[in-house]
């Protein structure tokens, strides 16, 4: 039951080239900074990332966007990643662009066993309609695949789209407390994609800032069982960056 292993290169150990994982994280907030920065120092390489987005140019999963890692992106947005924008319109990097609460209840439904389902989001644009740019060639100018036409359906009046569950071979998280079974604790909006991913993953990797000894954790407040997690560890050196740092001017008393 002791899930514990002794860092985020020993955790990676089983992830090869061509995996799918799961991202947690939202931007920059939640990243599962040691488990990105093992993937990219042992050099893995053709990824698919399911992640709301691909972190900015140099922080986050950008990191291995830049080292050419990563071979398609299934996301909600660009976000601020000139990079990502880069590789994808010059045929570097394959997209799969999802409506935001589309993305996150593909991968809800792939944790719950839930092969597809409809939702009213997206009917009668491109999302169900197909034909928006997911690999554009070399040249930049012309598109070597695109979206695919999906079902829709009427219900109660309402035309909705057929969209399919997300899984993957792997999921990393960052949590703030986890303990020794794998029992994890994420903080306010950091919580954000992280406790679905653990379900609809083969296997969970989970950094965490307080690595806590079993009972330590208020059953109450567990927000992804042990069960879904296989390897856990704590974090170290966290940057925690902030993709726009907005401050009001202080004022004067």
């Amino acid at each position: 039951m002791d899930k514990v292993v002794g860092s985020a290169a020993e955790a990676i150990g089983d992830i090869r080239d061509g995996a799918v994982i799961m991202a947690g994280g939202f931007g920059l907030c939640g990243n599962p900074e040691n488990l990105i920065a093992a993937i990219k120092a042992r050099g893995i390489r053709n990824l698919t990332i399911i992640s709301n987005n691909c972190g900015t140019t140099d922080k986050g999963l950008g990191v291995l966007l830049a080292a050419g890692q990563v071979a398609k992106m299934v996301s909600s947005y660009v976000g601020e990643n000139k990079e990502f924008e880069r590789r994808f319109l010059n045929g570097e990097l394959e997209v799969e662009l999802n409506p935001q609460g589309t993305l996150a209840e593909r991968i809800r439904a792939g944790g719950a066993g839930i092969p597809a389902f409809f939702t009213p989001t997206g009917y009668g644009t491109w999302i169900s309609d197909g034909g928006v740019p997911q690999l554009y060639a070399k040249d930049g100018k012309s598109v070597l695949k695109v979206s695919a036409k999906k079902e829709t359906r009427e219900f109660n009046g309402r035309m909705c789209v057929l969209e399919t569950a997300l899984t993957a071979d792997v999921a990393i998280v960052k949590a703030w407390k986890g303990d020794r079974h794998g029992n994890l604790v994420f903080r306010k909006t950091a919580r954000n994609f992280n406790p679905m991913m653990c379900m609809a993953a083969k296997v969970t990797l989970a950094e965490v800032e307080q690595l806590l000894d079993v009972g330590e954790l208020d059953g109450d407040h567990v927000h992804v069982p042990g069960i879904y997690v296989q390897k856990i560890f704590r974090g170290t050196a966290y940057e925690k960056p902030i993709e726009q740092r907005t401050v009001r001017p202080r004022l004067a008393v």
